[in-house]
């Protein structure tokens, strides 16, 4: 595994992404979902793809789900972009985005989300910096705590959208 900050880069699954894919779908389609949500980055959507394909459930794909734009770091180790997110929270990465911006793009998708789609369950597929805005937006955390922790990943986080968030 090669551990880059892919950004907005174009990159696909790895044969572990692919398998992490079915097993997303194996894990939800049990579950009433009335629509997906992905990210439009090639690997959101293939994840959607794989896990969802074929269902009957709507995909949608939304550029608001997009990682953060990394800018000129794009495709860089992990390892070197953890050094400088602290950095990034509200100041935009060079020729890119700050993770606040990320905020507030997921922020307009889940007010679209509220209009569209309240009291339904909604998948979404994007990616960590999705994940942090989903955390400050829903679950109240401090974009300051999060982008400075360990990731954490998991199969997949739960939250309740309700129209004060």
């Amino acid at each position: 595994m090669k551990r880059v900050a892919s950004g907005w880069l174009g990159s696909c699954l790895s044969e572990k992404g692919k398998q992490l894919a079915r097993e997303l779908g194996e894990r939800r389609l049990n579950e009433r979902i009335d629509v997906v949500f992905t990210s439009d980055l090639a690997r959101a959507v293939e994840t959607a793809n794989i896990a969802f394909g074929g269902s009957g459930v709507p995909l949608h794909t939304d550029e608001r789900l997009r990682e953060c734009n990394y800018g000129t770091p794009n495709g860089v180790p992990i390892a070197q972009l953890e050094l400088e997110r602290a950095k990034h929270i509200d100041e935009p990465y060079p020729s890119g985005e700050s993770y606040l911006d990320v905020v507030k793009r997921v922020e307009d998708l889940l007010n679209d989300l509220l209009r569209e789609w309240d009291n339904k369950r909604v998948v979404i597929i994007g990616h960590s910096a999705t994940r942090w805005a989903l955390d400050v937006l829903v679950s109240g955390k401090a974009l300051s705590d999060i982008v400075t922790a360990p990731f954490g990943w998991q199969e997949g986080w739960r939250y309740v959208l309700r129209r004060n968030h």
